[in-house]
């Protein structure tokens, strides 16, 4: 059996794109209100415009994460606008390639601050309308915060701590009835990606990856499990391995 996931609230960062947006809309098909957060003022209307179609509500939230400024009153927002929440979704996150010897310190911070700070800062601001409604925090992370490769250090540790954060978390609100997934996507058909190839000189062929609405469906179908179970830890990977 499966629990309905229609009439719930959730709060979606990294929606403008990607995944976030699949996400995103995906929470809509279900009938959910959603929050949604993303840098990007324009393409967030956009998916906001198209989960309008579905969902009962839909008040979007431009906020740069990796400024303190934005964060401080996107936090201030979604506490007054959400005093009962049953989903958050951590998706924003940017990546910046480089080696160790050559990788800048100002990437690392910025990285740092959207990838791990940001969720840190959010859950910590939303736990008490989780609490209230058995919520669920759902952190997707990469398969590289599993296992790190050339040229990805800065980006592999910032993902290696949310998930540090994560199993925290779980380990500290499993007794308030509140559940933690990581979902730990592969090279997913995204903006993001697109960008990640051209930097790395190789061929962009979206149909050989993950599509995001793929991770969106694996998130949903973890999210609507009865009570009784909690899904920890999600890897999943293209079918097609370049």
């Amino acid at each position: 059996m499966t629990a309905p996931l229609s009439g719930q609230t959730a709060v979606v960062s990294g929606a403008s794109s990607g995944i976030g947006a699949a996400i995103a809309l995906g929470l809509a098909a279900e009938g959910v209100r959603l929050h949604l957060i993303g840098r990007n003022r324009e393409a967030l209307s956009r998916v906001g415009e198209e989960a309008q179609r579905n969902s009962p509500e839909v008040l979007p939230y431009q906020a740069d994460l990796s400024a303190d400024d934005n964060l401080e009153e996107l936090t201030l927002a979604l506490k007054r606008n959400c005093a009962s929440l049953d989903v958050l979704v951590h998706c924003a996150g940017i990546i910046s390639l480089a080696p160790v010897e050559r990788a800048l310190i100002a990437d690392f911070d910025q990285q740092y601050k959207t990838n791990v700070r940001a969720p840190f800062v959010l859950t910590q601001a939303l736990l008490p309308a989780l609490r209230n409604s058995h919520g669920s925090v759902v952190f997707v992370n990469s398969s590289a915060g599993m296992a790190s490769r050339p040229n990805i250090s800065q980006y592999a540790a910032t993902k290696h701590a949310l998930k540090a954060v994560a199993d925290s978390l779980r380990a500290e609100v499993n007794q308030d009835d509140i559940r933690v997934l990581t979902i730990y996507p592969g090279r997913t058909a995204s903006p993001q990606q697109a960008a990640i190839f051209r930097i790395e000189g190789k061929p962009y062929k979206p149909e050989l990856l993950m599509q995001p609405g793929d991770v969106a469906q694996i998130l949903i179908d973890a999210l609507r499990i009865n009570r009784s179970a909690e899904v920890t830890d999600i890897s999943i990977r293209p079918m097609r391995k370049t």
